[in-house]
């Protein structure tokens, strides 16, 4: 405790606190990289005016909330004023629309990754880069304002991300990490900024439109892990912390996003490693040796934090369907008068679906709740298929529903791995997939056909990854890479669960998806027959 107490006193702590989509996160990490307190602001989006958006009003004041729980659970544990900080970083949720005029003010209400409005631009821009540029990029939701012919345009003196926005208050700079500048614009990872080309094909794009500027003066400058990014102003410290306890310069790190923090976590950012994230939606990140070889719109082209190029898959729905399935057996539960809690029965549930058949029996699920890119369906309807001859048994039912669960998942991973040959040596898995021991890790080993590792650090979450890229900035030795700091300083001794792919359940799985692609028709049908109220 004394020497907890003296960091503290010393400013030997690094603080990271990441913008979710429904909390606000704040983490205090000491020297050996574990958390000291944390703090949290619940908040969520609103849908105004066809926008899903946050105010700016409760960015400030969740960052204030969390911030001020942390501090208060400082004080109560270790008996000390938290005054200064040895660095800190900040993340948030990729992507998005902020624009802002030359006076700092908001040109346009905050235009989240959640809006799918888009549509135009991205496939204009993906037609001209020949470069996949998703719909929540920030470059789309630029050139859609334009092809909007939204009045505002003209007035952009600058366009950044949330986390880009947050680090610019507090330091002035305008700056993001690669990783999080990689969902604004397409990056170039051999000079580990903006694509040139692309951005001279964009300003090329816009000479009719006479804009008072071009696209490299409105775009935040790009860092790299371990860069300095700023200091805390006296300015940037009474945002931060009203009471005015916190000094003022303290070193920021470049600010990241989530994808980046979420690689951090779980010290994926090696070649040939990757981690997946499964829970109500499913995303796969590989990090890639070389380039792929040509566009894949399934794919999403995106950066580590130290520019290497990641291949991201991202599937819309993963458990929420099966979740509803366990919801039922609940209901069942109850009506017989019998008590099981609901963890107990997720996990009697799951490991159910290890005894069935290696393909499930012939069985066949859909678990689209809502639409499915990577399938091409704009809307969800949530199916279970069955032929009078498949074996129709719990075991069977509920590995079919595990195996769906990463059906869309599987077909972007293919795409990689067999006419892409990427290969990788392991993935490290977390979300609430995994949450029953072995379970979602054999499932996933069988999809991926790699060894699958839950780590214990694996909740930790991308606080605690945007706490470990400022310390590496602050801690690092010279030329010290971001996955040796990683792998020497934090994970160390880390121990994890590893399970490898049985070859039952990899020729299973496969069966399966055969039988899921052929089956995709039934999906459409249901999709074009029932209409939604």
């Amino acid at each position: 405790m004394n020497t907890i107490t003296k960091t503290i006193e010393n400013g030997r702590t690094v603080l990271g606190i990441e913008f979710g989509s429904t909390r606000i996160k704040a983490v205090l990490i000491g020297e050996d990289h574990k958390s000291l307190a944390s703090g949290s602001y619940a908040w969520e989006n609103q849908y105004e005016h066809g926008i899903w958006t946050y105010s700016l009003d409760d960015v400030w004041t969740g960052l204030q909330a969390s911030y001020r729980e942390l501090s208060q659970a400082v004080f109560e544990q270790y008996g000390v004023r938290l005054q200064t900080i040895g660095a800190i970083g900040f993340s948030g949720m990729m992507h998005g629309y902020m624009a802002f005029d030359k006076d700092g003010n908001l040109l346009a209400p905050f235009r989240t990754w959640r809006n799918t409005i888009t549509g135009e631009a991205a496939e204009k821009l993906t037609e001209l880069f020949q470069f996949n540029i998703p719909q929540r990029w920030s470059i789309a939701h630029l050139y859609q304002a334009i092809l909007n012919k939204e009045p505002h345009i003209k007035d952009i003196n600058h366009l950044t991300t949330l986390a880009g926005y947050v680090h610019w208050k507090l330091t002035g700079h305008q700056a993001l990490g690669i990783g999080e500048a990689s969902g604004v614009f397409p990056i170039d990872s051999t000079t580990n900024n903006y694509d040139q080309r692309m951005i001279d094909q964009f300003d090329e794009l816009l000479k009719s439109e006479q804009l008072p500027w071009k696209l490299r003066d409105i775009l935040p400058g790009v860092l790299v892990a371990g860069d300095a990014a700023g200091l805390l102003t006296k300015e940037g410290a009474l945002l931060l912390d009203p009471s005015g306890e916190l000094q003022a310069g303290i070193p920021l790190c470049p600010p990241e996003g989530d994808a980046g923090t979420g690689m951090v976590a779980t010290n994926s950012v090696a070649e040939r490693t990757g981690n997946v994230s499964a829970g109500t939606s499913v995303f796969a990140m590989i990090v890639l040796e070389k380039a792929l070889s040509r566009l894949h719109p399934e794919i999403d082209m995106v950066t580590t934090p130290t520019g290497k190029p990641v291949a991201m898959v991202h599937s819309n729905n993963c458990t929420s369907d099966l979740n509803a399935w366990v919801g039922l057996f609940d209901e069942f539960t109850k009506a017989l008068g019998v008590k099981v809690d609901q963890s107990r029965l997720f996990e009697l549930l799951y490991q159910a679906g290890l005894k069935g058949e290696a393909d499930g029996g012939g069985l066949l699920a859909y678990n689209y709740l809502s639409g499915e890119h990577l399938t091409h369906m704009e809307g969800g309807r949530p199916l279970f298929v069955r032929t009078p001859d498949s074996r129709f048994t719990l075991a069977n039912f509920m590995r079919v529903h595990l195996f769906s669960a990463l059906g869309a998942l599987k077909i972007g991973l293919d795409i990689l791995f067999e006419e892409e040959k990427v290969e990788i040596d392991q993935i490290l898995g977390h979300g609430g997939f995994f949450k029953t021991p072995e379970v979602g890790q054999k499932i996933m080993a069988a999809a991926m056909n790699v060894p699958v590792t839950v780590m214990e650090t694996a909740g930790e979450g991308g606080a605690w990854g945007i706490a470990l890229l400022a310390a590496y900035m602050l801690n690092k030795d010279e030329n010290e890479p971001l996955e040796g700091y990683l792998s020497n300083k934090v994970f160390a001794g880390e121990t994890g669960a590893t399970i490898a792919p049985d070859p039952r359940d990899v020729d299973g799985f496969a069966v399966f998806m055969a039988r899921y692609q052929q089956g995709l028709v039934i999906e459409r049908s249901a999709l074009d027959a029932l209409r939604e109220e």
